[in-house]
């Protein structure tokens, strides 16, 4: 028993050293934890509105569900050690519609003609739909780290438009009518933005600056000085 014993304490600080030894060839061979200092947040974003229209006719109304769809990507640039203060430069796209009770047509000589119907009964659809490039500048600060993946931010800015393509479709007890290109139409749109929010909610508001259209006026001697509100959530994407 004394024999065993003597070999016990002969042997245990060998075992240490060999296991400490094992221990740290495991930590060598372990995939050390690395962490990005030169992080940028928020680089592709996807948005989902409900669109308003301001600067009405007297008799206008805007029926049923008017939404739109955005997204696209902003180059994060960080201005701060932190990385907490940033300016965002992208490109995106959009799509929008608009249901109201303004109908489009075109006379004869090909020009627009503008009806606000008060009469919603002989309407069964009118709607007109735009599609745009945009091209989004923001000052955006957060409360992010290179390690917290869930924060505060406020994103405020500007928004520039290019409308390639717009839609009028009416239906009603006449037939269908549809219009491509109407008079006056601002290809240019302009746009002041806000988003706030935390983690994978956002909240955001879009104003238009400027009108749908120049000098376009409805068949009531009223003009149609159409601008937008656009307000939904947005999502943000590394």
């Amino acid at each position: 028993m004394k024999k065993i014993l003597l070999a016990i304490l002969y042997l245990a600080p060998i075992y240490c050293c060999i296991a400490q030894d094992s221990d740290d060839a495991e930590d060598d061979n372990a995939i050390p934890n690395v962490v990005d200092s030169l992080y940028r947040e928020d680089q592709f974003y996807v948005g989902l509105s409900f669109n308003l229209l301001t600067n009405t006719p007297s008799n206008f109304s805007q029926n049923g569900f008017s939404g739109g769809l955005h997204l696209g990507f902003i180059r994060d640039m960080p201005i701060n050690e932190q990385r907490n203060i940033a300016i965002g430069v992208g490109l995106g796209w959009s799509t929008n519609t608009f249901n109201s009770n303004v109908v489009f047509s075109e006379n004869p000589e090909g020009n627009t003609i503008v009806v606000v119907n008060p009469d919603r009964d002989a309407v069964d659809s009118n709607r007109f739909n735009t599609n745009l490039i945009e091209m989004p500048l923001q000052f955006r600060w957060r409360t992010s780290t290179p390690t917290k993946f869930s924060f505060w931010r406020i994103y405020t800015g500007i928004k520039v438009g290019y409308l390639y393509a717009f839609r009028s479709s009416f239906r009603g007890e006449n037939g269908k009518v549809n219009l491509g290109d109407p008079d006056g139409l601002n290809r240019w749109r302009y746009f002041a933005t806000l988003t706030v929010g935390n983690g994978s909610f956002n909240a955001f508001v879009q104003y238009g600056l400027n009108p749908f259209f120049n000098d376009l006026n409805t068949v009531e001697n009223g003009t149609l000085d159409l601008q937008t509100i656009k307000v939904g959530i947005e999502f943000y994407l590394l």
